[in-house]
């Protein structure tokens, strides 16, 4: 209901917007290019897609997302058959069964989701995506109540969209290709940020939930990742931007050639039939994509909306005008279209990066520095939301899309203050 709510009111106010500007401004032609505006159109002053183009930019986005969610959800399919995923759910079983209660021991949906968050955390979206739909689905099967969002999936998401990453390296090879003087120096704020942000979700879940955070297992994982992401950046800092990309690319893509490696492996040990196992999961992969395109289609269609009315321009002018009235330094106000645009698209927000670094502030301002914080350092929210209840049909988000925003926030004010740390 939350949802709805909100993607309503982005609806009605882009609308609302855009008629104040067409008729008390004379923009006679905005309405226009919200709806059938081409971002390729070089006679388009918004270089924003319209309502039209964006919609087939989201089934673009759903036929390649076919192939990806078929192709991990089948290898999930050998590896849940072959008992590797009951395997992992055991490892993790100690610290999940804490901050997870509702969850029975050794349950597939534990395997599921250290599968989504380790993919998470080495920056592998199209991995992850396929891990956490599969997690939510197997959360489901769990939930008495299939139109209301159930404890577990809560925490689950909360932390997904928290995003917690240990090498954001889209946005050094953005910086990199922007000719940035050093692209790796929000390497270090990014982690920070997203470790706060996953902190901040856990936090507030665990006490809408009543979770104790101060059980010896969860106190001794969470500071056993914090010893990781510490040896982590004190590895990577001593890299260029080149090795740090090749690290990252080794490191990440290695991993999933392993995975699929052992899952095969796994497989002919147990003598399970693989292929057929494999195909069975990819048809469920297939299935899942098809289910989500609405779901997609919908928070695209809105935040194009807002963008193509001017909604975001004139929030970010009345933000400016305040901070400068209040005698606070503005600096960072450049910066904040990637911060909140974040939450509604990744692809919008990575775009406002790169307008912001290749603008005439350049890849080395304050601004910009600032901008690729925000965009390596949470995932986004609404769009999470929307594809990943709806690819189980929950209509009762309760107040998920609220702690996400939270920790968002979080992520924002730790982003504005590391940034003036850093570079200030």
């Amino acid at each position: 209901m939350a949802l709805s709510r909100i993607w309503s009111a982005f609806i009605i106010i882009a609308i609302f917007v855009a008629g104040v500007k067409c008729f008390f401004f004379g923009e006679t032609q905005i309405f226009a290019w919200m709806v059938s505006g081409k971002a390729s159109d070089a006679a388009n002053p918004l270089k924003i897609d319209g309502i039209i183009e964006t919609c087939w930019v989201a089934v673009d986005i759903c036929l390649k997302l076919i192939g990806i969610l078929a192709l991990f959800i089948g290898f999930m399919n050998i590896a849940e058959k072959a008992g590797g995923i009951r395997v992992l759910s055991r490892i993790v079983g100690p610290f999940f069964s804490k901050l997870f209660p509702e969850i029975p021991k050794g349950h597939p949906s534990m395997g599921h989701m250290i599968m989504n968050f380790s993919a998470n955390l080495l920056g592998l979206d199209n991995a992850a995506t396929p891990f956490g739909l599969k997690a939510m689905e197997s959360l489901q099967e769990l939930n008495p109540d299939k139109d209301v969002a159930s404890n577990s999936q809560i925490m689950f998401l909360c932390l997904h969209a928290a995003g917690l990453n240990l090498i954001p390296v889209s946005v050094i090879a953005v910086r990199a290709a922007q000719h940035a003087s050093d692209p790796t120096d929000v390497f270090i704020p990014c982690m920070i940020v997203t470790f706060v942000g996953t902190m901040t979700a856990m936090i507030i879940v665990s006490i809408k939930q009543k979770i104790n955070l101060f059980q010896p297992v969860i106190i001794g994982w969470v500071l056993g990742i914090s010893a990781l992401i510490a040896a982590m950046v004190l590895y990577v800092t001593r890299l260029d931007a080149a090795g740090i990309q090749s690290f990252s690319g080794l490191f990440s893509n290695g991993l999933i050639l392993l995975v699929f490696l052992l899952i095969i492996a796994g497989g002919l040990y147990k003598k399970i039939d693989i292929f057929s196992a494999f195909v069975d999961g990819a048809k469920n992969g297939f299935d899942t994509a098809i289910r989500i395109i609405p779901y997609i289609l919908g928070i695209l269609v809105a935040v194009s909306m807002l963008r193509t009315s001017g909604t975001f321009d004139a929030v970010m002018n009345g933000m400016k005008y305040c901070f400068a009235m209040l005698g606070a330094d503005t600096r960072f106000v450049d910066a904040l279209p990637t911060a909140l645009i974040r939450p509604l698209s990744g692809g919008a927000a990575r775009g406002m990066m790169v307008s912001i670094m290749s603008g005439p502030l350049g890849p080395d301002s304050f601004a910009s520095k600032l901008s690729g914080i925000f965009q390596g350092a949470s995932d986004t929210t609404f769009y999470v939301v929307a594809v990943y209840f709806g690819s189980v049909n929950i209509k009762n988000t309760r107040y998920s899309i609220g702690t996400m925003l939270m920790a968002d926030l979080a992520g924002v004010i730790t982003a504005i203050l590391l940034a003036y740390l850093f570079f200030g």
